[in-house]
């Protein structure tokens, strides 16, 4: 009686193995960090005055596209802490190009809003107070 080798057995198994999942399938929103220099957010307690200079950088930088009230050419930031990480929300606003070709969860909002979000070249610096000023839209 011929006996099957054990590689022959386990060669099925690693073939169907790798046909599980899909590399480009969106990340839970609440891990999902993004592609950019930002690795980790801490945030405290409220910072106002960084806020405050959030604020002016959006209204500077973003009002063409985003509108806190409403969705407009791009999402409202409205509750965006509560729907992403931090460090996902910031390496977006840096890094918005390769957000978007390597990140299912900013490909799917590029698929629903059909434009692409520009870089508006800013520092991280703006960006953090940008995340800090959007913790206040509740």
């Amino acid at each position: 009686m011929n006996r099957l080798s054990p590689v022959f057995l386990l060669v099925p198994l690693l073939i169907f193995s790798g046909c599980g999942g899909d590399k480009d399938a969106p990340l839970d929103p609440m891990v999902d960090k993004g592609i950019g220099p930002i690795k980790k957010v801490t945030l405290g307690p409220i910072d106002d005055a960084m806020a405050a200079k959030g604020k002016e950088v959006f209204e500077l930088k973003c009002t063409a596209c985003h509108k806190v009230e409403k969705r407009f050419i791009g999402p409202s930031p409205r509750g965006v802490v509560d729907r992403r990480t931090p460090e996902w929300i910031m390496n977006m606003i840096l890094n918005p190009d390769v957000m978007v070709k390597e990140n299912a969860n900013a490909r799917q909002l590029l698929m629903e809003y059909s434009a692409p979000m520009a870089n508006q070249n800013l520092t991280e610096e703006d960006a953090r107070a940008v995340l800090e000023y959007f913790r206040t839209l509740k």
